[in-house]
């Protein structure tokens, strides 16, 4: 029931309902997910709806794993520390949850929306950064008690593992922690690790256990980010700021410049000769001097290398990003360079105050938190929300084979790495800028009938190339919670998107409520339509939805009564309902919009 939370339930236990049961099916239109695919690799094969108020009942006896038991009520253990720490504070507690532990449960979907925008996402959410943080930090505090490196790596090792099942074994979590498992074994072995090496053989370990992983976007958007940082940033990083960087250690060590590089001895002797300089105009020391540089340039070669790995995950995702998710975020290059910091902190202090239940620590969590919200706000209020149709095949592929022509040139130093960095600039501009007509045939009229489960969703592309989109489907939600199922953002705007359509002329609302109107405000935000056209709004929720989606984009509301003739794109549009007389009230069957 609406405003009801479910049942608390724990691992093992054996319950009981009535329900339908449903076969999982796809839905019928092109550029729909694979749904049925998806779901049976995770041994999901059929779904259950339980009437509203129907009990759920909890049988004797229990089954599961006594270890994962142990692990799970650990689990339920930290929500409720959470929960106790930030009591009364929904955003944080919902917040530090998902962050700690995946549980996003009570993660509010407009809390995340920025997030997703700003291409910052993967910073809030379960992924092999937090657990990567988390393993260095457990390496440096057994360091600092003295234990030797094969045992601290074995036992971060074995925290890593143990983390991956704690937050529900979520494949980012468990790729990160083979990656780290290898890792830990070449040392073992007192191998030098190079990461293009590490991740060819996460690679091959992962899908030898489960070669269907590699059709997953999840995989691929994780191989492909690490590849970039292998591939893309370190070489560009080596060969600009990792000399100079290396010559600032021991700067006032003059016998150390033997031992460097060219590049870093010559600029060790060049800020040497600016300390004497500086030493003659002010007569302060130049050993501080020279210690004063070291010191103010070590963070200003921390933030070049941090936007240069931003820059090239970018590079490296954008072309996976427009054809899985249909998403661009110019923001993303300056906002991950505080929120990667901010979140690096977040976790292993937030990890802290849970454990340990002191609260000055978990205010320095919930602080650190915030301010990545507020840079994440900052960007997406300053960024539109850029959505990609479906690229041309020629483009995908010229993009990809360009990335990996430069990823070449600039491991070999080569000279033509500039021009290859143009040439994939310009094709990444083509992608985001999307110059290529939908496909609709000239002078005919089209409609298309979605598939679109509960509700109904038309399209409609007109003689002289206008498009409409009638209703947009929905489901009956009974909370805000993330993550929830949107036909809007799900089903219809991926089949406009497989068309090439960027933009809608026209969104039109038979009546607003949820399984006509759900998927409207993702349809709205995704496609700017010049107009939106209903015969009345109320205050539902839907429509409160309809009407920000509008307020959002610049989207002209218009609420239509019988007798108007609208002529639009070769077409002629005549209202026949509601009657003129009409006062819009709580939205009904019968007030519908007909045309």
């Amino acid at each position: 029931r609406p405003g009801e939370r479910p049942p608390e339930l724990r691992y093992g236990q054996r319950v009981e309902v009535e329900g339908r049961l449903r076969k999982v099916r796809n839905y019928g239109n092109p550029g729909a997910f694979d749904i049925e695919s998806y779901l049976a690799r995770k041994h999901i094969y059929w779904t259950a709806s339980v009437p509203a108020g129907s009990p759920v009942r909890v049988l004797p006896g229990e089954c599961g794993s006594r270890v994962k038991s142990a692990i799970y009520s650990l689990r339920s253990a930290m929500l409720s520390r959470i929960g106790s720490l930030y009591g009364g504070r929904p955003y944080e507690t919902g917040m530090m949850q998902a962050l700690l532990t995946g549980d996003k449960s009570n993660v509010e979907e407009p809390w995340t929306d920025a997030f997703r925008i700003t291409g910052t996402y993967h910073a809030l959410v379960i992924s092999g950064l937090h657990l990567g943080v988390l393993a260095a930090v457990v390496v440096l505090l057994l360091r600092s008690c003295l234990l030797s490196e094969a045992a601290a790596l074995f036992l971060a090792t074995a925290f890593a593992w143990t983390y991956a099942v704690l937050v529900g074994g979520q494949a980012p979590v468990m790729r990160a922690a083979t990656g780290l498992t290898l890792y830990a074994c070449g040392r073992f072995l007192y191998r030098r690790t190079r990461p293009l090496n590490l991740l060819a053989a996460a690679a091959i370990v992962l899908l030898a256990a489960d070669p269907g992983q590699l059709f997953e976007a999840s995989f691929q958007l994780s191989f492909l980010s690490v590849a970039a940082l292998g591939a893309l940033a370190l070489p560009l990083v080596e060969r600009t700021s990792g000399p100079l960087r290396q010559g600032l250690a021991g700067i006032t060590d003059r016998e150390r410049d033997l031992t460097l590089p060219p590049l870093a001895a010559q600029f060790r002797v060049e800020l040497r000769l600016a300390a004497q300089t500086l030493h003659l105009l002010t007569r302060l020391p130049e050993r501080r001097l020279l210690q004063a540089a070291a010191l103010g340039l070590r963070p200003l070669f921390y933030l070049y290398e941090l936007a240069v790995v931003s820059a090239c995950v970018q590079a490296g995702l954008i072309l996976p990003m427009a054809i899985y998710f249909h998403r661009f975020s110019i923001s993303g290059l300056t906002a991950n360079l505080a929120v990667v910091p901010l979140m690096s902190l977040c976790v292993p202090v937030g990890m802290f105050a849970v454990f340990s239940g002191w609260r000055p620590a978990a205010e320095t969590a919930a602080w650190l938190l915030r301010t990545a919200q507020g840079v994440v706000d900052w960007h997406a209020q300053r960024q539109p929300d850029w959505r990609i149709p479906d690229p041309p095949v020629w483009l995908a592929a010229a993009l990809a084979c360009g990335l990996l022509l430069l990823a070449v040139l600039l491991g070999a130093g080569s000279r033509w790495r500039w021009g290859a960095g143009v040439a994939c600039g310009l094709l990444a501009a083509l992608l985001v800028w999307y110059p290529f007509s939908p496909q609709v045939a000239p002078g005919r009229l089209e409609l298309a009938a979605l598939d679109v489960g509960q509700g109904d969703a038309l399209f409609l592309a007109l003689p002289e190339g206008r498009l409409v989109t009638v209703d947009a489907g929905g489901v009956p939600s009974y909370n805000n919670r993330a993550g929830g199922f949107d036909p809007g953002e799900d089903v219809v705007s991926p089949y406009l998107w497989s068309r090439r359509i960027k933009r809608l002329d026209a969104v039109v609302l038979s009546h607003l409520h949820e399984d006509h109107a759900g998927g409207a405000p993702a349809l709205i935000r995704n496609f700017r339509p010049r107009e939106v056209w209903t015969s009345g709004l109320g205050d539902s929720p839907v429509a409160q939805a309809v009407q920000a989606a509008c307020r959002q984009t610049g989207s002209v509301l218009r609420l239509l009564r019988a007798g108007e003739v609208i002529e639009m794109g070769g077409a002629r549009f005549q209202v026949l309902a509601p009657p003129a007389e009409h006062v819009p009230s709580t939205p009904a069957d019968r007030d519908s919009l007909v045309l």
